[in-house]
């Protein structure tokens, strides 16, 4: 069995409970943020004592699985974590109530399309079993099998770029406004927020806050990177390396590659609703470490049509697709350059 990735396990394991009993009244997200930070003051040659220290000493899976930098409980477990859903859409503008309305209402029909579907398939799927049954040798043992989603995973190729698996239609781009097979907008945007749909059958959760509720002021205009320190936990894995003749990047960031080490982040998958959504009806999907083509970026991200964004849940979800644009660097820019000056300030 090969060894589980570098992490940031082992120094959590050596330094987090000293950071929670400094910092009581925060939550494991932010103790974690605090310990990563120490990661970082590191020196190279600290980081690469690190990485040989991990090497040899390997902790088990099940020690890290149950270790309180896990198992500790965080003030936004109940939004992400605790909430039913593998994605989580998070409403970060509050100026258009009705084009907010709109997009909920294109949400649920496309998980409630995406659930018929899949129900569909798994009935075809019984039918084609209870007809191999018929034939089967009665002395033969029974095989069985399972998959969540299967509809959306099934066929997929193993490792795929975004266009290849879904098509650029899944994409929002300036000139396309992404909103060419949403006429019908004026009729759903002035009703009533639909009734949701059952939790078995969603697939994400939506995070909105209320007035009043103070996680609003929390998640207004956040950007990937906060949105990430919100709602997945922080960890660290090598960076890439850089082609042949190219420069590692200057000055260092943890997003990308600071002393041959980046920052990512492990939880549920991100779909920022912003500012743009009101008019794109499009969210940004939110990239948890940098992909493997070297100079992308933890918490870069590139927007998705709502009425895409279960198909492509379900299959980053399965392992059925990677977001790697053909190895063209074609994440948001001005998103990526807002991260990593984020990333350039001490956790608080």
């Amino acid at each position: 069995m090969d060894p589980p990735p570098p992490s940031l396990a082992q120094f959590l394991a050596e330094h987090y409970r000293a950071v929670k009993t400094r910092f009581p009244a925060q939550g494991r997200r932010q103790w974690r943020l605090k310990v990563a930070d120490a990661f970082w003051a590191l020196s190279p040659e600290q980081k690469a004592s690190y990485l040989i220290s991990i090497s040899q000493n390997v902790a088990s899976a099940e020690s890290i699985e149950e270790a309180d930098f896990n198992t500790d409980e965080d003030p936004f477990d109940d939004i992400s974590d605790d909430a039913p859903g593998i994605g989580i859409v998070v409403r970060t503008d509050y100026s258009n109530e009705d084009a907010w309305q709109a997009f909920v209402a294109k949400l649920q029909d496309a998980e409630a399309e995406f659930a018929a579907e899949s129900t569909a398939d798994d009935d075809n799927d019984d039918d084609d079993a209870e007809m191999a049954d018929a034939d089967a040798d009665p002395n033969e043992a029974p095989s069985t099998s399972t998959s969540a989603f299967p509809s959306a995973a099934q066929g997929a190729a193993p490792s795929s770029s975004s266009t290849d698996a879904a098509g650029d239609s899944a994409m929002c781009t300036a000139d396309s406004e992404a909103l060419d097979d949403d006429n019908d907008d004026d009729d759903s945007a002035a009703g009533p927020e639909p009734e949701p749909e059952p939790e078995s059958s969603r697939v994400f959760s939506v995070v909105n806050a209320p007035p009043g509720d103070p996680r609003r002021a929390t998640l207004a205009g956040i950007s990937n990177l906060a949105a990430l320190r919100l709602l997945n936990d922080v960890d660290v894995r090598r960076a890439p390396a850089p082609p042949q003749g190219t420069k590692r990047l200057c000055p260092p960031n943890r997003l990308v590659d600071h002393d041959g080490w980046q920052e990512a982040y492990r939880g549920k998958t991100l779909w920022v609703y912003d500012r743009r959504s009101n008019e794109d009806q499009c969210v940004r999907l939110v990239s948890q470490q940098g992909a493997a083509m070297y100079g992308t970026a933890t918490g870069d991200s590139w927007r998705a049509r709502v009425s895409h964004i279960c198909e492509l849940q379900v299959n980053l979800a399965a392992g059925a697709m990677t977001i790697d644009f053909g190895g063209l660097d074609r994440w948001d820019y001005p998103e990526r350059a807002r991260n990593l000056e984020e990333a350039a300030r001490p956790v608080t």
